[in-house]
């Protein structure tokens, strides 16, 4: 792993530790701790996504054209004042303002990064690399939330401003490390886009959406998003505690197992699938995410004990972390490889927006999680499967190497051409990346 790669890691891990401090307690902090209610922690939620939505669309271009470093040393000083101005407001219009600030900067942060590692990596490391990035996440919100855990005291606000100005500090911390990264030129797969006159001109975003491949992934990266991670905390949760009659300790417990299966079997898992198919490990994760529907439904039946109905509950966020370990280094590194030269920052950031609109979404299952679980149920079983079908027909529009770039390395070790396996690579000064 080179040093702008290590560098990138770490000042990634040390903000996943900052977020992990505040984002568990979020909901406190605004309802009881400053006394706002409900619907004032429900609309600071409200900002936080809408601050994403709204910088997102704009940061693509800007990252293309200005670079990834100075996007990100920007978006960790706004959201370093957003989280030291929520740990300080006690209204709710400066809560609300320090949430959009806060969202815009950490979302904002996503595609640069990504993009950053994108630069430092090749098409044939890059799967390494995002999977790194993912473990260290999970591994810094975890700790992060449990030392937060320990500090906070519902009777004591000055221990919330300390959790939010301890996250502060940490983009502060972030920013000073890309300060001091020195960035290759960005490896890519030519013809990533066909130079077909038809899709020449128009703007940055008329291009991707004229990019099929793209298109279907961005499809499946909502499909995805919104079946697992927009349930989390709002339709799945409703389902376990109102049909399950699952504790909120246990609920803990099933967050707690899905960030541990992501941390105990990232590497494990790595092995497994980056030398094979992007869409057939992503048409994978749907089936284990169907299998882990119809458990989440056998928790809700009431023909077992509570101690079954816990366990199953467990299980099926444990299954999550699973398939959420087989997408870290599968869905990151085909977003860039299917970006043209020129348009890394574009397609991260298009694809972190449709990410920010599936969390939003997400809490649309609350009503049928809570009063029609069989249904809510059933629904996700057949999204899971829907899964699976999407990614099967996404990788009949990918290249040979786009879908398996283990493929490209083993013509080069055989020192062969990469022309018949799929399109040429550049990867001028690049810094490879290793374990």
């Amino acid at each position: 792993m080179g040093a702008a790669m290590r560098r990138i890691q770490a000042g990634n891990a040390l903000t996943a530790f900052g977020i992990g401090f505040t984002v568990p307690f979020l909901y406190i902090y605004v309802a009881q701790v400053r006394g706002l209610g409900s619907m004032a922690a429900t609309s600071a939620f409200v900002a936080f996504a809408l601050g994403a939505l709204v910088a997102l669309p704009l940061t693509g271009r800007v990252i293309d054209r200005r670079g990834p470093v100075p996007v990100v040393i920007g978006a960790a000083v706004a959201a370093s004042a957003g989280a030291l101005s929520l740990g300080l407001s006690t209204g709710i219009v400066p809560i609300l303002l320090s949430a959009l600030t806060l969202g815009a900067g950490q979302a904002v942060m996503q595609p640069a990064l990504a993009t950053m590692i994108v630069w430092c990596s090749t098409p044939s490391t890059r799967t390494r690399a995002f999977a790194l990035q993912f473990f260290m996440q999970n591994l810094g919100l975890g700790i992060g939330g449990l030392i937060g855990g320990q500090i906070v005291d519902e009777s004591r606000p000055g221990s919330f401003t300390l959790l939010f100005s301890i996250e502060a500090v940490m983009f502060l911390v972030l920013a000073g490390i890309i300060v001091t990264v020195r960035l290759p030129r960005v490896p890519s797969i030519k013809d990533a886009v066909p130079k077909d006159p038809a899709q020449a001109g128009g703007g940055a975003w008329k291009r991707l959406l004229r990019h099929k491949p793209m298109v279907q992934l961005c499809v499946l990266g909502f499909v995805l998003f919104f079946a697992c991670y927009g349930q989390f905390e709002s339709g799945l949760a409703a389902f376990g505690t109102e049909a399950a009659r699952i504790s909120p300790s246990t609920l803990g417990f099933a967050l707690a197992a899905n960030t541990g299966a992501i941390v105990v079997a990232q590497f494990v898992v790595l092995r497994l699938v980056e030398k094979r198919r992007r869409s057939r490990v992503i048409a994978l994760v749907g089936l284990i995410w169907t299998v882990a529907w119809v458990i989440a439904g056998f928790s809700g039946l009431g023909h077992g004990s509570a101690v079954m109905a816990a366990a199953a509950f467990v299980t099926t966020y444990g299954l999550f972390g699973i398939g959420e370990a087989m997408l870290s280094p599968t869905l990151p590194p085909l977003v860039a490889d299917l970006a043209p030269e020129g348009s890394v920052g574009q397609y991260n950031s298009a694809f972190a927006l449709v990410k920010q609109m599936a969390l939003a979404l997400g809490p649309l299952g609350v009503p049928l999680g809570a009063g029609l679980p069989m249904l809510y149920i059933g629904t996700f079983v057949l999204v899971s499967l829907g899964i699976a079908w999407l990614a099967l027909r996404l990788g009949k529009q990918l290249s040979a190497v786009q879908d398996n770039p283990s493929l490209l390395s083993r013509v080069v070790a055989q020192g062969g051409p990469a022309g018949p396996v799929g399109p040429a690579v550049v990867a001028k000064d690049a810094e490879p990346v290793s374990a």
